[in-house]
């Protein structure tokens, strides 16, 4: 047991950091690009679709209460993970933290985890910009073929000239519909995950370009929202009077509908919106300054994030009524209620621009987790490969970008989002855990950034990360614990026996593994 609980020596990973040679990552980011790959990765699935969603099905208007309980879980983790990033500058992120204050058990379970939060989320979020997509185009009366727009076996229908899956459809628009069809392979969410993949071979500064000018975009399209939302708001009081009438639903007599436990399931949910703040940490290695930048660009990514969610969850309940907000579109839905037709244009641009940076962050994590326990032996020695030209771990985001395209063209992702949401909170609870056990070993290293009111913050961090956990479904934690014995299985098969820890072989930054 004493050897599943090993850690990697803090000297070995500042020299991991310090490396600067060909087969190590290339440092192009500064602050700019840090922030706008946090805003990237968390603006996208979550403040488009799940705060609609979770109004309707969990908390009613109280949703924004749910935003900031999942906010200030997450503020108590983005401090924590700003600590060690400026300290442990390497990619890999709770994966590497872990690995340095807790052991080598708990940092593959990390890992793991991390692998099923980017890689799964990434194809939840294929699935959905597949089908903003399709919306997208059929504003400018461009009709894609249903049948390669979504997962297998898909009921479509044609209504007043526009396709559309048959589950967003009334039975009043079913009576009118004039064609219907099975869809066979979600095409486009293969695409676009493949697209994204290939961006990201070819270079992590051409990666961070795209992803900072389609940020920009998708930042427009949140702020008409809240401008013309705003104004109808303010010249409508009655409309937003009597759509904020009930501003917390009572309870209907279970646990998660509606009332405060609604509130805490509500968090559960729309905490999938926050996932990404922590995708900055594994792109610590290619950070310029990451001593400095790297707090900035997970803490700032997440202020501007949460005061954005907030606003937009409280004009949307205020537009229209929650009951009504069960659906694919929410924001779109809310703006047409305005009578603004540009806007809805500009909001379901910025909708297709937000899923694809998401799309883009995850994937760039999910590589770096890869490479970083590649090079510890752990997995395969190819998953560490860097490209001797583009400076990218190009394998591993290849492997990676094709099985995540094949899910998401394949696999309906239903309940998923709750299950990416539980694998990252149980990622947090470690990394507050591991700041406050470093601080206790190791008082006397370096900390460029140091979490306030020790140890408050990271108590806090767990608890809420904790509670968050407890408020979803059992099914998400049967998932869990499936996908945590598939990762132990292939530790204590392969990851143990050619650990470089383990082994205790000096590590130069060399990967390991036969």
């Amino acid at each position: 047991m004493t050897n599943l609980l090993k850690t990697k020596p803090l000297d070995v990973l500042m020299r991991q950091a310090s490396d600067t040679g060909e087969h190590s990552l290339k440092r192009a980011l500064g602050p700019v690009n840090l922030i706008t790959l946090g805003i990237g990765a968390i603006i996208g699935a979550g403040i488009f679709v799940l705060t609609g969603q979770a109004a309707a099905q969990y908390a009613g208007p109280g949703i924004m209460l749910s935003y900031v309980l999942a906010g200030t879980g997450c503020a108590f983790a983005g401090l924590c993970y700003a600590e060690f990033a400026s300290m442990i500058p390497i990619a890999g992120s709770a994966y590497t933290y872990g690995y340095a204050t807790l052991g080598e058990i708990f940092a593959w379970i990390i890992g793991w985890d991390l692998i099923l939060e980017y890689a799964f989320g990434a194809a939840t979020v294929a699935s959905g910009w597949s089908s903003t997509l399709v919306a997208f185009l059929q504003d400018y009366g461009i009709n894609l073929p249903p049948q390669i727009c979504d997962v297998p076996g898909a009921k479509w229908s044609m209504v007043d000239g526009r396709w559309a899956p048959d589950l967003t459809l009334s039975m009043e628009q079913m009576t009118r519909a004039t064609q219907h069809t099975t869809t066979i392979f979600n095409f486009m969410a293969f695409f676009a995950i493949i697209a994204v993949t290939t961006l990201l071979i070819v270079g992590i500064k051409e990666s961070a370009n795209f992803n900072t000018t389609v940020v920009f975009v998708k930042l427009i399209a949140v702020i008409v929202f809240i401008i013309v939302a705003g104004m109808y708001v303010i010249k409508q009081p009655d409309v937003a009077h009597a759509n904020w009438a009930v501003f917390l639903p009572k309870n209907t007599g279970s646990f998660g509908s509606y009332g405060w436990s609604g509130v805490l399931r509500g968090a559960g949910v729309v905490f999938f919106a926050y996932i990404g703040f922590d995708a900055v940490s594994t792109a610590a290695q290619e950070a310029k300054n990451p001593q400095k930048d790297m707090p900035l660009g997970i803490l700032g990514s997440l202020v501007i994030c949460t005061v954005l969610y907030l606003v937009v969850s409280g004009l949307l309940t205020a537009t229209v009524h929650y009951s009504r907000l069960n659906i694919g579109a929410p924001v779109s839905l809310a703006i047409r209620e305005t009578g603004v037709k540009w806007g809805s244009y500009v909001v379901n641009a910025g909708a297709l621009a937000g899923l694809s940076t998401v799309m883009l962050v995850m994937l760039l994590g999910q590589s770096r987790v890869f490479y970083s326990m590649a090079h510890d032996g752990l997995l395969w020695k190819w998953a560490g490969d860097i490209h001797p030209k583009f400076r990218t771990p190009w394998k591993s985001t290849a492997v990676t970008g094709i099985l995540v395209a094949f899910t998401g063209s394949l696999v309906p992702i239903g309940d998923l989002g709750q299950m990416v949401s539980i694998g990252t909170l149980m990622a947090f609870i470690i990394v507050c855990a591991g700041v406050w056990v470093m601080r206790r070993k190791r008082p006397d290293v370096h900390r460029p950034f140091k979490t306030p009111w020790m140890p408050f913050v990271p108590l806090m961090g767990i608890i809420i990360s904790l509670g968050l956990m407890l408020g979803l479904n059992g099914k998400t934690w049967i998932r869990l614990i499936v996908w945590l014995i598939i990762g132990l299985v292939i530790y204590f098969t392969y990851g143990r026996h050619h650990s470089l820890v383990q082994k205790m072989v000096p590590d130069e930054g060399k990967a390991g593994g036969d």
